[in-house]
């Protein structure tokens, strides 16, 4: 499998948005650096990793010798990892309690290192996934952003499985507005094309890049 050429493919099929800023994010979870070495090599910038230990030991090194790699955390992240998070990522995709809003703001005062994050929205309450409800994302981001320092960029969400993504896409980009966020990460290989209609601007994208794990 070339995943440079099946990035390019996913590239190619976003040309008709040129007009807008999209970030793909090539979810490289689970796969080791010979996979991964071809699109670092080709110049992609954007990986999405979801385990806190796989990703210190795999792109320590390589972040290294290329600072301009981004990495995102696009897993849930648990207040004892907050650490190690801030050591090799840039983006946290998955802010979701104040718990974890408290960790992460004395921690990037501690180590003076500051990232940008997404707040996790939790449309239908799911029990299987964190998030914010929608009624309080405004007050939870004027705590992150006004209390804690955070540098909130924007939102992020995961549709139901049963459900139309773009309903939630929709919604998530009016709440965007609504609190004058600019970034929405939201869409994955089923359904990218569909978030980015409603104007995502990073995209997860796994199984079109790197296969079926």
């Amino acid at each position: 499998m070339n995943v440079v050429i099946n990035l390019n493919n996913v590239i190619h099929n976003l040309q008709k948005f040129s007009n807008k800023n999209i970030n793909i994010i090539a979810v490289s979870k689970t796969f080791s650096l010979n996979v991964i070495r071809p699109l670092i090599d080709s110049g992609h910038i954007h990986f999405g990793e979801n385990r806190i230990n796989e990703a210190l030991d795999k792109w320590s090194g390589v972040i290294f010798n290329d600072p301009k790699i981004q990495l995102h955390l696009i897993g849930r992240l648990q207040t004892n990892k907050v650490g190690d998070a801030l050591k090799i990522f840039s983006y946290i995709h998955s802010l979701d309690s104040i718990k974890l809003a408290e960790k992460l703001s004395l921690e990037q005062e501690r180590t003076k290192k500051y990232l940008k994050y997404f707040i996790q929205v939790n449309f239908e309450n799911e029990k299987q996934k964190s998030g914010i409800s929608e009624a309080q994302i405004k007050e939870f981001l004027n705590f992150c952003r006004t209390e804690k320092k955070l540098n909130i960029v924007g939102l992020m969400c995961i549709p139901p499985v049963d459900k139309p993504p773009e309903i939630y896409f929709e919604k998530l980009q009016f709440l965007a507005k609504a609190n004058n966020l600019p970034e929405l990460s939201m869409g994955m290989s089923s359904d990218y094309l569909k978030a980015v209609e409603f104007g995502s601007s990073f995209i997860r994208i796994g199984s079109l890049i790197f296969g079926d794990r």
